[in-house]
């Protein structure tokens, strides 16, 4: 789904050939499994950060084709809106030093792209929702200049039938409408990539699904939209309901949302894929040369394009992908439930919290799938995003219990042995760790930070609600280029 396509406008023919080369793919994909024939996975690891572009007023700039044109670095790519960019760092290994090399490596990419930012006179913000949006912003001639978008746009839209109502009930209430894909760009997450074999891919994608919850509420940074204070991490059903191309008589029928969690826990990675194919039409028909099931009896590897591009259309929070490096098929669980931001620094310990935890609860003898109710995971995952540091979740053994509670007790030590396992050098580990650890002791993450400094605005200073969400997120620019985890920012 990076790359652009080669035509914005398909034919019925097209959607028909498309479904077929999608199932041809599929049963490619169901030999190669049975064939062994993936690399087994070495615990290479990737990130995906998504970035808003702002003015010096903090309200976004629609200047992500000039930035990135004077830029011109590859790892910087458009995303959907033209105040959004995207920064693809390249994978790694995190054993000994790499998680503080991936650091390294944002803060070095982030500082060139943030020198040209300024040429145009903006700066970079990395934040679930940019709390300066209006609707105003979020308008299809603010959409990415591209084939993709335009023709993401044209069938998300036609498929819905009509506009996207989106109807928020936090602490307090927004509602809204639109007649385009646009409210999408207020969405900005990062993604953590971890490559695993085949017959390790359905522990680790369970053992994501099972945590994201805890994920979400440790690191909402999306409180506020268009002045309004929602949920702790609005970005996750905003996005939902903005990407909702199901007309109302299909939500009545039971048809899935193409944002979804999911209903069950999976025995193989083809589940997924498999689901995508039985559930979800095609919404980019664009068809490839190759054929899928030729090359593999000739004895090549695939690359089972039009299977990729159709699950890039299927918006799971852990998302499977299919690639091939180097001439080798491989699998990567794709975690997207974050937001982007605070810092870089916040950004890599979720990343050291995630990647630890996942492995030791995706190796456990007893695994949490087996004991926890797929429902309840689901549930976790909607009270992390409203509730935040806030939230209460339900876990095997302790029951209903504060996240905060259930990270320091149980969690964290769990994380901690599965960095050992992936060999992270010590320092670096409690290093990061001790930032998750930093958080729940002291109640505070992005969200907690930003409706903090708005209350204090507010009641403190006098300011109505949009200076003081302006006052906040030109304060929250000026400390993120700290790199100070959030926990530790004043408010005052």
């Amino acid at each position: 789904m990076g790359k652009d396509l080669g035509t914005a406008a398909f034919s019925p023919q097209d959607r028909v050939r498309f479904r077929h080369k999608v199932r041809h793919c599929l049963d490619v994909l169901g030999r190669m499994l049975d064939a062994d024939a993936f690399d087994p996975g070495a615990g290479t690891t990737g990130l995906e950060i998504e970035i808003n572009l702002v003015g010096g007023d903090a309200d976004p700039i629609m200047r992500n084709a000039e930035i990135l044109a004077d830029l011109g670095d590859p790892r910087f790519q458009p995303e959907l809106g033209k105040f959004n960019i995207e920064f693809n760092v390249p994978p790694r290994q995190i054993a000994g030093d790499g998680l503080g090399d991936y650091e390294h490596d944002i803060l070095d990419g982030l500082r060139d792209a943030a020198d040209c930012a300024r040429k145009g006179e903006s700066r970079l913000a990395l934040i679930g929702m940019l709390p300066t949006l209006s609707s105003e912003h979020l308008i299809p001639a603010n959409l990415s200049a591209g084939a993709r978008y335009s023709a993401l746009n044209s069938e998300i839209v036609g498929a819905r039938g009509d506009d996207f109502r989106i109807d928020i009930r936090g602490v307090e209430r927004y509602t809204g409408s639109s007649d385009s894909i646009a409210l999408e760009a207020a969405c900005t997450s990062v993604q953590f990539h971890l490559q695993v074999g085949p017959s390790d891919f359905a522990r680790y994608w369970n053992a994501s699904q099972a945590l994201a919850g805890v994920q979400v509420a440790l690191g909402a940074n999306s409180p506020f939209l268009h002045g309004r204070r929602l949920w702790a991490e609005t970005r996750i059903v905003f996005f939902e309901q903005a990407t909702d191309a199901r007309p109302d008589e299909f939500k009545e029928q039971g048809v899935r949302p193409r944002v979804w969690f999911g209903e069950r826990w999976i025995d193989s990675v083809f589940d997924l894929y498999e689901e995508n194919v039985r559930f979800f039409p095609p919404l980019l028909p664009e068809l490839f040369e190759e054929q899928p099931d030729e090359v593999w009896d000739a004895g090549g590897i695939p690359h089972l394009y039009e299977l990729r591009l159709h699950n890039g259309t299927v918006y799971r929070w852990n998302r499977p992908v299919y690639d091939v490096t180097g001439g080798r098929p491989h699998l990567r669980v794709e975690n997207r439930v974050l937001p982007s931001g605070p810092t870089v620094v916040d950004l890599i310990a979720n990343a050291a919290f995630y990647f630890g935890l996942v492995a030791a609860l995706a190796e456990e003898e007893s695994p949490i799938w087996s004991r926890l109710e797929f429902s309840a995971a689901a549930d976790n995952f909607r009270n992390g995003a409203r509730d935040g540091i806030d939230a209460t979740m339900h876990w095997p053994e302790v029951g209903r219990v504060p996240v905060t509670e259930l990270v320091l007790d149980t969690l964290l030590p769990k994380a901690y042995a599965g960095l050992d396992r992936f060999g992270v050098h010590p320092a670096q580990r409690d290093r990061l760790l001790g930032i998750i650890e930093g958080r729940c002791r002291t109640r505070r993450n992005g969200a907690t930070w930003q409706t903090e400094a708005v209350r204090a605005a507010e009641h403190c200073r006098g300011a109505d609600r949009l200076t003081a969400v302006r006052d906040m997120t030109q304060r929250y620019l000026d400390l993120q280029r700290l790199n100070e985890p959030v926990h530790t920012w004043p408010v005052d």
